[in-house]
């Protein structure tokens, strides 16, 4: 059949949705510029579609610009057109950004981080999905069995990150029921970002055409176990060399990585919102479900926020320092990753600017916000968060996150959870 190759632009929105238009490849030159047309309003659609509340009501116009580095065009080679689709800016019809963009969010932490200490950071996403084309098989967890029964899914998902310039790091069966999990390898923070909203739409695509489905929902069902995003980093200098490690160090981290890791827990109960933005969010943040339940960090512990991840087998200063990093744990599929890292990196260098030391407790570290309504609440009362995203920004995301607790008021868990199921 005659055919004529499209391009999808899109920009990662408020509800970790990529969104845009499409047009014929032939016009990508054009395209490179004027991008598309856009709407402020378009940020404002929750999860499940509809618009329930915007600032922005229905005038102005704004435009998605194409960035070319965080294209991917892969031909899965089994007769179906290729999945071809662009990442992108939100800007001004002059050109200017955006204030709302969430990829510009992150690029005023990367700028903040390198204000308050000349550095940046490196980031890898470790992102957990269920897999619908596997039979239900408890007692399987990590198994060949699971490994052998997703079938030609992984290779096909392999090979279809490397044909969109993707380096896949990992790819497994995980913890729960028809549960996988995949890594790319570190990238700096905003191709970090990119990659990591690429991945997940190439999982999905790569499902699609196999004829099944692939879910980042926090909690498919509410007995289960979780999906979560976990977000590892480490410190580096304008040259590259790693400034995360140092042996002498409270937990084998240097000053800066002190001092970052003390912004993040110190800013957690404001952030929370941002990084585990979704009423299912938080009946993953629960005992026994190996994720955080409180504020802190620890050495090799999956229980924690912020958890120093181990080096295995390298020897000598200069290869550990390379291998160190820390692995934030407060986040799931329902956030933004341009949103989740930026936040990230935001208290870090404010923790760095203001040279913030760990938090000692006595006792158990206080509490994660116990629901989404709690961390909305956390959010607002931020100065700092404030200041991080503006206040149109600021007052867009908090009516879009409240519009959405609204509309799923007065669902049970196995309800909530299904209504999330069903679009992530």
């Amino acid at each position: 059949m005659l055919r004529e190759e499209l391009i999808f632009v899109g920009n990662c929105d408020i509800a970790g949705h990529v969104r845009g238009k499409g047009f014929p490849a032939r016009e990508l030159r054009a395209r490179k510029k004027q991008g598309i047309g856009w709407t402020h309003s378009n940020l404002m659609q929750t999860a499940f579609g509809p618009i329930l509340d915007t600032p922005f009501g229905t005038g102005g116009d704004l435009m998605v610009v194409p960035d070319m580095s965080a294209e991917a065009r892969v031909d899965f080679a089994d007769g179906t057109v290729p999945e071809h689709f662009i990442l992108g800016d939100i800007r001004n019809t002059d050109g200017s950004p955006w204030e709302c963009c969430p990829r510009e969010f992150l690029r005023r932490a990367i700028a903040a981080l390198d204000a308050a200490s000349g550095l940046h950071l490196i980031a890898a996403f470790e992102q957990e999905f269920i897999y619908t084309g596997v039979e239900d098989r408890p007692g399987h967890a990590y198994s060949l069995g699971a490994w052998r029964r997703q079938g030609g899914f992984g290779e096909s998902l392999i090979a279809a990150f490397r044909a969109a310039g993707l380096k896949p790091d990992s790819f497994l069966p995980e913890f729960g029921q028809r549960q996988y999990e995949f890594t790319i390898t570190p990238e700096p923070a905003l191709k970090a970002a990119d990659q990591a909203v690429i991945a997940r739409e190439l999982v999905r695509a790569t499902a699609f055409r196999l004829g099944h489905r692939a879910n980042f929902s926090p909690m498919p069902v509410a007995d289960g176990s979780g999906n979560g995003v976990h977000i590892h980093f480490s410190l580096h200098d304008a040259s590259g060399a790693p400034e995360t490690y140092d042996a002498d160090g409270p937990l084998g981290l240097s000053e800066p990585a002190v001092q970052f890791c003390a912004g993040v827990l110190h800013h957690l109960p404001a952030i929370t919102a941002i990084t585990a933005p979704s009423p299912v969010s938080y009946l993953r943040l629960t005992p026994n479900r190996w994720a955080p339940t409180e504020i802190d960090i620890r050495k090799q512990d999956r229980g924690a926020a912020l958890r120093v991840c181990p080096v295995f087998d390298v020897k000598g200063k200069k290869k550990i320092a390379e291998a160190y990093n820390i692995e934030f744990r407060v986040s799931d599929g329902s956030a933004n990753p341009y949103m989740a890292l930026g936040a990230l990196i935001f208290t870090g260098a404010d923790g760095i600017a203001r040279k913030l030391s760990l938090p000692k407790h006595s006792g158990e570290a206080p509490p994660l916000p116990r629901s989404l309504g709690e961390a909305l609440d956390g959010m607002e009362k931020s100065e700092a968060v404030q200041a991080w995203f503006g206040p149109t920004f600021l007052e867009a995301y908090l009516r879009h996150k409240r519009s959405e607790l609204g509309y799923i008021a007065g669902l049970e868990p196995p309800e909530l959870c299904a209504r999330y199921a069903e679009v992530y």
